[in-house]
């Protein structure tokens, strides 16, 4: 389990990451999202025990990271912005994680890089940004550790690759102890992998849920009423995140189960009443928007 605790982290005035706590499980797919500056690619650096918090702790399996050798030996993270030696090829970059993790496997390397079709003696430096991804993916989960840590992991590659890379992760975690920690800001692909979701905003934690359960407390619903009084009934009755008018139709985004946002508006009369889908991406927004991050807050 990896345990973040009352995390802090300031560059000079600005604060990056503000008392942040999280629990990553074992065998899951924990998505860590936000806006852009939330402090997501910080925690994943101080999570690698890269950078130390200037307060808190980062725990791996109950041993703080922090230059911790034993506890980063279970580790491996890949950076939004990966720095590859010049000449260097992909034999070479095994050569050298080698040799800080032991039980690199060599085979299983070989075996997906051809699955990947990608050449272990060409040059990274001819290699496009989403083929350098999927090296640092296959050298990560080669390296065998049980965790897997994600900056942008998905960014470049083209939609064949992103579904095998989730294909190998669902694999992993079928066969071994294996636990992916994904930082994006692609959350329509982190929808249909990740278990738990990590919502960042400003440095802090909005929310920390396992995906089904936030889509179990959060709906979309569709309704036409009859007059504005029992729509102003509504807004009082609902935690509404956000609401929204096409003609005669609203819109209206909600905490709360499925039955106890219906039971209320069903107690209205209304002429139409339907719930929609709601998308990580949806969730995001509304959560963001109701902690002051707003589009027309940035244009206006």
């Amino acid at each position: 389990m990896i345990q973040i605790q009352d995390c802090t982290k300031m560059f000079g005035d600005i604060c990056a990451v503000n008392q942040v706590s999280m629990e990553i499980a074992e065998k899951e797919v924990f998505g860590l999202i936000g806006s852009n500056g939330a402090g997501k690619s910080t925690i994943l650096r101080m999570t690698a025990g890269i950078m130390k918090p200037d307060q808190g702790t980062v725990l791996i399996d109950g041993m703080p990271v922090y230059e911790n050798e034993k506890a980063k030996a279970s580790l491996f993270y890949i950076s939004d912005d990966s720095y590859f030696p010049a000449n260097y090829t992909p034999e070479d970059l095994v050569r050298f994680y080698r040799s800080y993790y032991p039980t690199f496997d060599i085979q299983r390397f070989s075996k997906l890089m051809k699955q990947f079709g990608l050449e272990e003696r060409r040059k990274i430096s001819t290699f496009s940004k989403g083929m350098k991804k999927q090296l640092l993916v296959i050298i990560g989960v080669s390296a065998g550790t049980r965790y897997l840590l994600c900056d942008e992991t998905f960014d470049g590659l083209d939609p064949v690759m992103r579904q095998a890379v989730k294909s190998l992760f669902a694999s992993e975690i079928m066969n071994r102890e294996f636990t992916p920690v994904i930082a994006s800001h692609n959350l329509r692909e982190l929808e249909d992998i990740c278990d738990h979701i990590g919502l960042l905003h400003h440095g802090g934690i909005l929310l920390s849920r396992d995906l089904e359960d936030m889509k179990f407390h959060i709906h979309k619903v569709q309704c036409v009423l009859t007059d504005k009084e029992k729509e102003k009934e509504l807004q009082k009755e609902l935690e509404v995140l956000k609401i929204q008018r096409q003609g005669s139709l609203l819109l209206i985004t909600a905490r709360g189960t499925r039955m106890e946002i219906m039971n209320r508006i069903q107690s209205k009369n209304p002429l139409f009443c339907e719930v929609l889908p709601l998308t990580l991406e949806e969730i995001f927004i509304s959560e963001t928007e109701v902690a002051g991050y707003e589009i027309k807050n940035l244009f206006f």
